[in-house]
């Protein structure tokens, strides 16, 4: 069973930070494309940046600078860090694995990111 739960959400003020987990099982994660997405209230879920199986990241336009993806393939454990939060940030955070060969995509359950003072 594929298993991808997220951790490290809450309340955090304008210009803090916060680093997201996801730690996922069942699957072999060294092998998966990692990346975050993020849904606000009333809004389409976007991509936030993603990791290959090679460390290579890219990051939407407005995450770049902020955000840093990374993982730990020996914890089977990806990580988000993010600085400088604003409050257009507040969102729930997923993360997803893609195995490119056979399209195989799993999503974790989300995790409250709200920035507020």
């Amino acid at each position: 069973q594929v298993q991808l739960v997220e951790s490290g959400g809450g309340l955090v003020q304008p210009g803090g930070s916060l680093r997201l987990s996801c730690a996922a099982s069942g699957i072999v994660f060294s092998i998966y494309h990692m990346g975050w997405y993020r849904q606000a209230p009333g809004k389409q879920r976007e991509w936030v940046g993603s990791i290959t199986t090679g460390d290579r990241t890219n990051y939407a336009d407005s995450m770049k600078g902020r955000f840093t993806v990374s993982r730990d393939n020996a914890k089977n454990t990806m990580y988000l860090q993010m600085n400088s939060l604003k409050p257009e940030d507040t969102a729930v955070y997923y993360c997803d694995a893609v195995h490119m060969a056979t399209m195989s995509q799993y999503w974790g359950q989300g995790t409250q990111v709200t920035v507020s003072s």
